[in-house]
């Protein structure tokens, strides 16, 4: 009886693994959504003749900025460059847009401005804002700038605009060979790293425009300075074509330049250096700062330099906070003081008043006077801050909604002069 039972119970369970051998597939297929960025190509000579003021167009990833007299120079992040109005600050006129593919910074002097192109310096003439035009564009000069998302440079063609769209593709899964793709379900697919980064119009005599403390382009005197991902490189613009006089190493993952007199205060993700230009052609480094790595804007006066440090995808961060250094010694600066911050990006000081873009915090205003012992003045909540530039009464605020600026001649009453929305 018990030898029946035993056959019966290995008949079960072959006739089972039969049934279930018979069930299992060697190949599947698995269905996955994407968003493609496709990109639209013209020629090197089609984008070039297209740089000049055109139809004004909408904000929608507002970038660097610039302020030049009447005008703020307002970067559209892989795109080009918005020329504002800003004679009447309570309401700016959005009145051109210079198209140059692959733009991330700027900076102004006289009637020139600068901006990159990819790899490319262009210099345009803005003395009339309404019709500028290329005096000059310098090949190559930054030949570490690749396309955003990967994409290689062509000497023929460059990308002028992306096309977005969604899609499915089908994946075969291979049960024998788990490890290997199926090459016939290969796709190349893009993403754009970028991060999503003020004026009494009029008031500035000044030749030198004045840049937020996110740009990596800054011009002092006769000289353009621009900084890479490692080096710092220095252009004469004494003349309207401008030309390479030096370049050299200055660390890794360089984000930030700030002038002050004879000074450049460099940010990177894991410390500040301070570059002599009394020599303008030749930069020394005079001194650092090593902090962890993290995000770096950096601003300076004759007495402390104020750096924010913050975490983020491309930042690789582990705290936010300000940090106040002492640099009345440059070779060495010290820490005077740190503060928690919730996102801190960039900042601006005008007078005793520091002014910080603390992310989605909003905009936050100090009263610096003692920079061990800075006193908060007020927050603007409600906006999700990136740059701020501070002048004259005046804070202009690039923010993820648009372009804010408020006038803060009396800091108990802090008021919104305008604001400039996006258009998606």
């Amino acid at each position: 009886m018990r030898k029946q039972f035993l056959n019966l119970i290995q008949a079960v369970c072959g006739v089972a693994v039969l049934a279930l051998g018979g069930c299992v597939k060697d190949t599947a297929t698995r269905t996955y959504s994407y968003t493609i960025h496709e990109p639209v190509y013209k020629t090197t000579a089609e984008v070039r003749a297209n740089i000049k003021s055109n139809t004004p167009v909408p904000l929608q990833a507002p970038g660097k900025l610039y302020i030049r007299g009447n005008y703020i120079f307002l970067n559209e992040i892989d795109k080009g460059i918005h020329i504002i109005d800003n004679g009447d600050p309570a309401k700016p006129v959005n009145v051109a847009f210079i198209d140059i593919p692959g733009n991330l910074d700027l900076a102004v002097k006289d009637n020139l401005l600068y901006a990159d192109l990819y790899t490319d310096l262009v210099t345009i003439d803005i003395s009339n804002p309404l019709s500028a035009k290329v005096v000059k564009v310098t090949d190559n000069v930054f030949p570490d700038r690749v396309y955003s998302n990967g994409f290689q440079q062509d000497p023929t063609r460059i990308i002028a605009r992306w096309i977005q769209r969604d899609t499915t593709v089908t994946h075969k899964i291979d049960f024998n060979n788990r490890g290997r793709r199926d090459s016939q379900t290969s796709l190349l697919m893009t993403f754009s790293s970028l991060d999503a980064s003020g004026l009494k119009a009029g008031s500035s005599s000044a030749p030198i425009g004045i840049s937020g403390s996110m740009a990596r382009f800054t011009i002092v005197n006769d000289r353009l300075y621009t900084v890479g991902e490692r080096e710092l490189t220095v252009f004469n613009i004494s003349a309207p074509a401008p030309f390479q006089v030096s370049k050299k190493t200055v660390g890794q993952s360089i984000e930030t330049i700030f002038p002050f007199k004879n000074k450049l205060f460099i940010g990177s993700a894991t410390g500040m250096f301070i570059y002599d230009i009394s020599n303008s052609s030749n930069p020394s480094l005079q001194g650092q700062f090593a902090h962890v790595r993290s995000c770096d804007p950096v601003i300076a006066d004759d007495v402390n330099a104020y750096v924010t440090l913050r975490t983020g995808n491309r930042c690789r961060g582990t705290i936010n906070v300000l940090e106040v250094l002492d640099i009345t010694t440059l070779s060495s600066p010290r820490m005077v003081q740190s503060y928690p911050m919730t996102n801190p990006q960039g900042l601006s000081k005008d007078g005793t008043t520091l002014f910080l873009c603390d992310g989605k915090a909003g905009l936050k205003i100090y009263n610096a006077s003692a920079p061990n012992n800075l006193i908060l003045l007020k927050t603007l909540t409600g906006i999700e801050t990136y740059d701020v530039i501070a002048y004259n009464d005046v804070a202009l605020v690039v923010a993820k909604d648009g372009l804010y600026q408020y006038d803060y001649s009396n800091l108990e009453n802090i008021r919104l002069l305008s604001k400039m929305g996006l258009v998606k």
